[in-house]
C-alpha cells in the first residue's frame, strides 16, 4: 500500500523521455507513479532499482514521486514559510513543486506572507497534503531535557495571561510565563531558551533570560552605557515603573533595583527623587 505524504520504498518499473515510473503496488501498470526527471535530484537510477521516494498528490490529484526530500511529511510539525494568500486559504512552501494549502478553517491566527510559522501536516479528504496552525494537540511532553538545558523553541500562541506557548524542536510542549520575558514576542518567533522548570505534566518551563549573574552584569553595563551617553543623568531610579523599565532596559524592576544597588556600592552612581547620576 502506498503511503501518501511519506517515503515509500518502490521499484523503478520503466523509463520514459520525461522520467521514470515507480511500482504503484497494485499489480496494474496504470497505477504506477511518475517520478519526473527533474525530481531525481543528484541521484542516478535505472530500471529495476529500488528507491526511497516521497509520494504526494499533484494538482490534478494524481500520485507523484520525488527523490528530493521535502521539509516535512504527513503527521509532522514543521517551521514553514507562507508564500501566498488566496480565496480558499494560504499556501506554504514545503519543498515540493506544489505548495500546500492551509484552509481558512485550519488557521487559528492571521498569517503574513513571507513569514514562517509552525504547521502540522495532514492529509485532507481528497488525500492531498494540507496544513493547520492548530498544533497544540500534536505536541508531546515525552522529552529528555533537564533544568539548565538550552533549547530552541518557536512561539505558536499565547495564553490569556500573555504567557507564550512554545514548541521545542518541532515536537515538545513548553511555556514562557508572562513574567519571564520583557520584550514583545510574536507568533512565529524563533528563540534560544533555557529550561528553568519541568512541570508535573512534564511540560517545559522556559525563559529567554540569562542566568541571574549574567543578566545583572549585562544590566549594569546597560545602565552605565545609558548614563555615559546621556551626559551622566537618567530619569530612571528605583521608583520607576516596571513597565518603563521593561521597555527601556528589558528587565524587571527587581533586577533593575539590584543593579542600581551594585553600582552604588561600587561608588559609580548615586540617585535621588529626580533620577540617577554618574559620580
Amino acid at each position: 500500500m502506498i503511503k501518501i505524504g511519506d517515503f515509500n520504498t518502490l521499484e523503478v518499473k520503466r523509463s520514459t523521455d520525461f522520467g521514470y515510473f515507480l511500482d504503484g503496488k497494485t499489480n496494474n501498470s496504470k497505477d504506477d507513479i511518475l517520478l519526473h526527471k527533474r525530481l531525481i535530484g543528484k541521484n542516478e537510477i535505472n530500471v529495476g532499482d529500488i528507491v526511497n521516494a516521497f509520494i504526494y498528490k499533484d494538482s490534478e490529484g494524481r500520485k507523484a514521486a520525488t527523490l528530493i526530500p521535502p521539509k516535512a511529511k504527513v503527521n509532522e510539525i514543521a517551521y514553514l514559510k507562507v508564500v501566498a494568500h488566496t480565496k480558499i486559504g494560504s499556501f506554504i512552501d514545503i519543498g515540493l513543486q506544489k505548495d500546500i494549502l492551509v484552509p481558512f478553517k485550519a488557521k487559528t491566527y492571521d498569517l503574513e506572507k513571507g513569514h514562517r510559522y509552525l504547521f502540522y501536516i495532514y492529509l485532507d479528504k481528497t488525500g492531498r497534503l494540507a496544513a493547520t496552525t492548530d498544533i497544540d494537540q500534536y505536541l508531546t511532553t515525552d522529552h529528555n531535557y533537564n533544568i539548565g538545558d538550552s533549547v530552541e523553541g518557536i512561539v505558536y500562541g499565547f495564553q490569556t495571561n500573555n504567557s507564550a506557548m512554545i514548541c521545542v524542536d518541532n515536537k515538545y510542549a513548553g511555556v514562557i510565563l508572562h513574567n519571564e520575558y520583557f520584550t514583545e514576542l510574536n507568533i512565529g518567533d524563533k528563540l534560544t531558551l533555557n529550561v528553568i522548570n519541568i512541570y508535573e505534566d512534564d511540560k517545559l518551563g522556559l525563559s529567554p533570560r540569562q542566568s541571574r549573574k549574567e543578566e545583572l552584569d549585562i544590566l549594569e553595563k546597560s545602565i552605565m552605557n545609558y548614563l555615559e551617553g546621556a551626559d551622566g543623568y537618567m530619569r530612571f531610579n528605583d521608583k520607576s515603573t516596571p513597565e518603563e523599565l521593561a521597555t527601556v532596559f528589558n528587565t524587571s524592576k527587581k533586577n533593575f533595583k539590584r543593579a542600581l544597588g551594585v553600582l552604588m556600592k561600587k561608588d559609580l552612581i548615586y540617585q535621588n527623587e529626580n533620577g540617577t547620576y554618574l559620580k
